[in-house]
């Protein structure tokens, strides 16, 4: 498991870095400033979780069921919000906005909470 965490979260950075430059180039030339700042949101955040994934994966055994839900919790949060902020954004700027994407954001930043919360519980636990 912390090794599939670890390649999870190093594909994860590596895109960031790529939207991160798409958006920062390609994407500045068809998106307003809002738009930008959206993209820039996704990209930020992917790149927050990524991290927190490696250091979850390089400290933690993630043999328990509360460590499997923490990592899960992030891999999904970060799918589900900067890919469908990414997603918001790109449909948005070539008039096709994909509205479902619209709820999906909040429930990415859901399971994102649910995996900080996870993440203070499993540190909380180590004490003891």
């Amino acid at each position: 498991m912390s090794q599939f965490t670890l390649q999870f979260a190093s594909i994860l950075g590596g895109l960031a870095v790529i939207f991160g430059a798409f958006g920062a180039h390609a994407l500045k030339k068809i998106l307003s400033e809002e738009q930008l700042k959206s993209f820039e949101t996704g990209v930020k955040y992917q790149m927050y979780h990524a991290i927190i994934l490696l250091i979850i994966g390089f400290n933690f055994s993630l043999e328990i069921p509360s460590e499997k839900y923490m990592v899960y919790s992030f891999m999904l949060g970060i799918i589900l919000f900067s890919f469908s902020i990414y997603g918001l954004v790109i449909s948005s700027a070539k008039n096709k906005k994909l509205r479902f994407l619209g709820p999906i954001t909040p429930l990415g930043g859901l399971f994102l909470i649910i995996g900080w919360c996870l993440l203070a519980y499993n540190v909380i636990s180590l004490d003891c």
